[in-house]
């Protein structure tokens, strides 16, 4: 399913594991805790993107929407052309563009270089050696920016590890490229291993070889044709797989466990049964299921559609539209999607996760976010619609739609009876 992609602040978050192995149910209302370190927005939010030379105005347009991150390909082969020389220049560029606008970037280290192993992933001991010293090289070139490195994309798969996945090799490589990064550039931040979907038995292999010595965070691709709460459960077991083998850690790390990174998760607007419009309201319950369960950083995939065929899901996963429209504001045409994410980020700047509301449903979501004395609730049901009633008191509370339409309500009888559907609603004082 996954496809070529690209793809936190600096993730010092010690996650709670507070829930015994017994209380984990289909829908365990203990997964959405939250967590004393939690990720306020829009710091932890960003986008896949594609390119290291962007369009007049799109940086701006990913800005405007709110996020804070993108994760984009640091590719060997087009940045190591001869042995043991390195040209970074297209990706200062991109970083460049970047700071600019107030946005970080989350590096993958990947993919072989037909100068070693004719291209293969870096197996071999030589190529192996050959990624590494590119790889601290890097770091080293763009060191003290704030850039997160990922040792890998995908190496699950066989995609991206041909021509079939192997865990002991992309260990061993993992392994070499953590432990440079331990002797040469230990104030950089390296995470991984970027799975295609959360496989319990790859990270698990991870664990037990000791990469949680070297990593800042965890890194899974939560994709799913299914509703995003559902990854609640997931992030749940891995929590506790994560603090199972966080003693294994160097002498000196043993308190310090690896948060979790929602490093690529998108759904397309074509899959069967989507469209454009539950598109933009998966990526808000998406995000907000991210926010609710510890998450500190959620990377949207994609920025752009990467094509044009209606037939084609991997043309659809895009914000926006992939024509390029020239002396405009909004260089590329948003989908509703983005709509979506700006309104998500407006409505929430600053706030942070505080607790699920128990309403009686387990398919129904109501989730209050804080902001000083302020609460704020984002609502919706993973179930047919209906009606309930939120503790909320006044006579102008405000009600916006999660693709930003406004309006003002009343109470009644000291609660707002409000109509849940499948797409967020977000009311407030």
């Amino acid at each position: 399913m996954m496809k070529f992609r690209i793809s936190l602040v600096v993730l010092s978050c010690v996650l709670s594991f507070l829930v015994p192995a017994d209380r984990l149910s289909d829908n365990c209302p203990d997964a959405w805790t939250a967590v004393s370190s939690a990720t306020n927005f829009p710091k932890g939010l960003g986008v896949n993107i594609h390119f290291t030379d962007p369009q007049t105005g799109e940086i701006e347009m990913i800005a405007g929407a709110g996020f804070r991150w993108i994760r984009m390909d640091f590719k060997w082969d087009l940045t190591e052309k001869e042995r043991g020389r390195y040209d970074f220049s297209a990706y200062d560029h991109l970083l460049s563009s970047l700071e600019q606008n107030g946005i970080q970037a989350l590096f993958i280290l990947d993919y072989g270089n037909s100068l070693y192993d004719d291209g293969a992933p870096p197996r071999g001991a030589q190529a192996r050696q050959a990624f590494t010293r590119w790889a601290v090289a890097a770091a080293k070139h763009f060191a003290g920016r704030g850039v997160i490195w990922e040792t890998y994309n995908e190496p699950n798969i066989k995609l991206f590890w041909p021509p079939r996945p192997n865990a002991d090799e992309y260990i061993a490589l993992a392994l070499a490229v953590g432990r440079a990064f331990r002797a040469e550039v230990p104030r950089e931040n390296l995470i991984g291993p970027a799975t295609s979907g959360i496989d319990f038995s790859f990270l698990e292999s991870c664990f037990k070889a000791g990469l949680l010595n070297y990593w800042s965070a965890v890194s899974v691709h939560p994709y799913r044709q299914s509703n995003p709460e559902t990854a609640a459960n997931d992030y749940f077991r891995l929590r506790k797989l994560i603090a199972q083998y966080s003693g294994h850690r160097n002498a000196g790390d043993s308190q310090r466990v690896a948060p979790i990174v929602s490093g690529e998760w998108g759904y397309s607007s074509v899959w069967n049964g989507m469209s454009e419009e539950k598109q933009s309201a998966m990526l808000a319950r998406e995000i907000l299921t991210n926010m609710a369960n510890g998450i500190p950083l959620s990377i949207w995939y994609d920025w752009r559609d990467d094509g044009f065929d209606p037939n084609e899901a991997e043309h659809h996963f895009g914000l926006v539209r992939n024509a390029y429209q020239k002396v405009t504001a909004q260089p590329y045409g948003p989908k509703p999607a983005y709509l979506a994410a700006r309104t998500l980020v407006t409505v929430f700047d600053g706030y942070t996760f505080e607790r699920r509301l128990k309403v009686g449903n387990d398919a129904d979501y109501i989730l209050a976010f804080r902001k000083g004395d302020s609460l704020y609730y984002a609502a919706w049901t993973a179930s047919t619609p209906h009606k309930i009633f939120l503790p909320i008191t006044g006579n102008a509370i405000e009600f916006i739609t999660h693709l930003g339409e406004k309006r003002v309500l009343t109470s009644i009888d000291q609660s707002l009876p409000i109509n849940l559907s499948s797409a967020p609603i977000y009311v407030g004082p």
